[in-house]
């Protein structure tokens, strides 16, 4: 089996449904498999699959088991030289799996990769970062990000040129290629994390193991980013972001830090009641 494909969904039938016929779509000359785990969508997944596409391998939870769990789940059970974990609201084209699989195998210091995200209306979609720092990370826990967002610029890249490929530290989770050599030294995901900064932790094993991630412009996808996330509410969502930042702070940083960025996100907590509190204000003045 030379390419095993993950799709853990949860609530977005129709945009799952969407990217399994864009997924089947692939003109690859060689053995692939689908896996689908959904996390208890309650919303028809499970049975769409099973009738539309009975070739994927489903896995239906009871419970939403998040991102590193579901994915190890079917981790366990695939064959493939490599895997890919792809987020169910992403769009494959035609030639992505073949190319990006002939990339791989020509690129071996490449553990894990990634290639060129686009939107829907064609524009690169953002993926590349660098890891997590004190200062960055403070500045999304107090909300000065969103009052001053280049203080970011550093963190995510801005200056990062998708025309050309190169190794980096670390890519969004949603179109992850992991070759098999890398699950057998580095493991499967972290499952303290139940969404977000999983694939960032995992990039830094890749690095700690003697493994390289890159980024090639070799082929693309259309990413339509964030569909299960944006059912959240923003209360719930920021909660478990600061969950997923205060544990990889505990696994890769000394402990001041931690403290630091607790105290981070109570000083952006007050700073979220004041504004409320004036916008309350200002609306009974007017």
């Amino acid at each position: 089996m030379k390419l095993s494909v993950v799709i853990v969904s949860w609530k977005v039938r129709d945009k799952l449904k969407n990217n399994l016929i864009a997924l089947f779509k692939s003109q690859a000359d060689f053995s692939w498999e689908v896996f689908v785990v959904d996390n208890n969508s309650e919303d028809g997944t499970g049975e769409m699959i099973k009738q539309d596409f009975p070739q994927v391998k489903l896995i239906v939870n009871e419970d939403n088991l998040g991102f590193a769990r579901a994915n190890n789940q079917a981790l366990k059970l695939a064959q493939g030289d490599f895997v890919l974990l792809l987020n169910p609201d992403m769009l494959v084209r035609e030639d992505t799996l073949a190319k990006m699989v002939a990339w791989m195998e020509q690129k071996p210091e490449a553990w894990v990769a990634g290639c060129h995200l686009v939107n829907e209306q064609g524009q690169t979609t953002p993926q590349v970062r660098r890891w997590p720092g004190l200062f960055d990370q403070l500045a999304i826990a107090t909300k000065l990000a969103h009052i001053y967002p280049k203080v970011l610029n550093k963190y995510l890249r801005k200056d990062f040129d998708y025309t050309q490929e190169a190794k980096v530290d670390s890519l969004r989770g949603s179109f992850f290629m992991i070759r098999r050599e890398c699950l057998d030294k580095v493991g499967l995901l972290d499952e303290r994390f139940f969404v977000w900064l999983e694939e960032v932790d995992y990039c830094r094993r890749v690095e700690e193991a003697g493994g390289e991630v890159w980024y090639t412009p070799e082929t693309r996808a259309t990413d339509l980013v964030g569909q299960s996330f944006a059912q959240w509410p923003t209360v719930r969502a920021q909660k478990i972001f600061a969950e997923s930042q205060l544990k990889y702070w505990r696994k890769w940083h000394p402990a001041y830090q931690v403290w630091l960025l607790k105290l981070g996100w109570i000083i952006g907590k007050l700073i979220i009641i004041l504004a409320n509190l004036f916008k309350i204000k200002s609306k009974t003045r007017t």
